[in-house]
């Protein structure tokens, strides 16, 4: 009996818990959040724009630096 009634605290606290690191986050913000993983990769961010609607912000892609090719290891 002690054992349910300290998995419903463990599950309750984990609750609240989330709750408060979330207080200020608005729904814009999480949607935002959301599409980060397609940001590095304009091709997919097109996609993910078609297929939801929403706008993804890209990144500009990164140049390479001209000390890589002479890197030897």
């Amino acid at each position: 009996m002690i054992e349910v009634i300290l998995n419903i605290l463990a599950v309750a606290f984990l609750w609240f818990a989330v709750e408060y690191c979330l207080r200020h986050q608005t729904a814009e913000s999480l949607d935002d959040a959301s599409l980060i993983p397609f940001a590095d990769d304009p091709e997919v961010a097109r996609r993910v724009e078609l297929a939801t609607g929403k706008t993804v912000r890209t990144l500009p892609p990164e140049e390479a630096n001209p000390d890589w090719e002479t890197l030897d290891i």
